[in-house]
């Protein structure tokens, strides 16, 4: 019966480590892994950190053609213009019979430490798996990293719906827009029309993405921050502001502006509007595009949907 027992007992801790070696998955993403020891799914981003141990371990999924742009961009001089020096790279194999490459490297700036990038090559998708040790060697091993780095999985069953739900933010109102695309598990896409691929403004859309990025603090600084985040969006060219305002709402801070454009590839004149929501160290952008001869439609739309962005940080 003893022996049973230890038997039994020896069977329960072999599933308990087989279960613990399976992929964690966050919320909506396509890409999981096995994390380090004490290593948990993150609240702020889509990954798993260590605040103790000043380590994070980050997911982005792109296009599947983004992977060979992306790979060649892995090299000494390119790495060393983004404050990283190369320790090695190399191509491996992963557990769901995925391929990649693996950089190592030590940060140089703004901040000391070490960065992993691992690129996945799949065919639904290109994976940028981000893992990062601020400080010394008192956080993780390089054997650990690599080790987690390597037992990357994907599925392929996450829905628009889930990741609409795991988004650092909650849209209440949409005016009457679907989202059709959410990007880098931080920013969706709406629009209002038949098509999920939009060109020259064809259909009005709105883009609600947070940042981890710290906001400048006093109004003038947030002023000039938005202009420039105006001014860099690719999408638009000839920009010509009509406002730009700094207000408060709910207790928060806000900026917002309208401006006449023309979108860059087609010529078609369209009115921005561009509202941040400015949460603490963090914020959320919002930018709705509509033709110019929708702009009384779509604009107050864009207004109800902005108001009624709630960042869940």
């Amino acid at each position: 019966m003893k022996i049973l027992t230890a038997a039994a007992f020896g069977l329960v801790l072999s599933l308990q480590a087989a279960f613990a070696a399976d992929p964690v998955f966050p919320p909506a993403s396509r890409l999981g892994l096995v994390p380090p020891p004490d290593m948990i799914l993150s609240k702020r981003v889509s990954g798993f950190e260590n605040e103790e141990r000043a380590a994070v371990i980050t997911f982005t999924e792109l296009p599947p053609g983004a992977f060979e742009q992306l790979a060649s961009g892995l090299n000494k001089d390119a790495l060393r213009k983004q404050g990283l020096e190369l320790i090695s790279r190399e191509n491996v194999k992963l557990g769901t019979g995925s391929s990649g490459v693996l950089v190592s490297s030590t940060m140089t700036k703004p901040d000391m430490g070490r960065k992993w990038l691992l690129l996945v090559k799949d065919e639904a998708l290109t994976g940028l798996v981000v893992a990062q040790v601020i400080g010394g060697r008192d956080g993780y091993s390089d054997a650990q990293i690599r080790t987690a780095l390597k037992s990357v999985a994907l599925r392929h069953d996450v829905t628009l719906e889930e990741k609409v739900a795991a988004l650092p933010f909650r849209v209440a109102e949409t005016a009457g827009f679907r989202p059709v695309r959410v990007i880098a598990g931080t920013s969706v896409l709406y629009t209002d029309g038949p098509k999920d691929m939009i060109k020259a403004v064809e259909q009005p859309m709105m883009i609600v993405g947070a940042s981890r990025q710290t906001p400048p603090n006093s109004d003038e600084q947030r002023k000039q921050f938005a202009q420039a985040a105006l001014y860099a969006n690719q999408v638009i060219k000839n920009v010509r502001i009509e406002r730009s305002d700094s207000f408060r709402l709910r207790g928060q801070d806000w900026h917002e502006i309208v401006a006449r454009a023309v979108e860059a590839d087609s010529g078609q004149p369209i009115v921005v509007m561009q509202s941040i929501r400015f949460a603490g160290d963090r914020y959320v952008r919002m930018v709705g595009l509509t033709r110019e001869e929708q702009r009384d439609q779509n604009l107050p739309r864009f207004r109800a949907i902005a108001d009624s962005v709630e960042p869940k940080f």
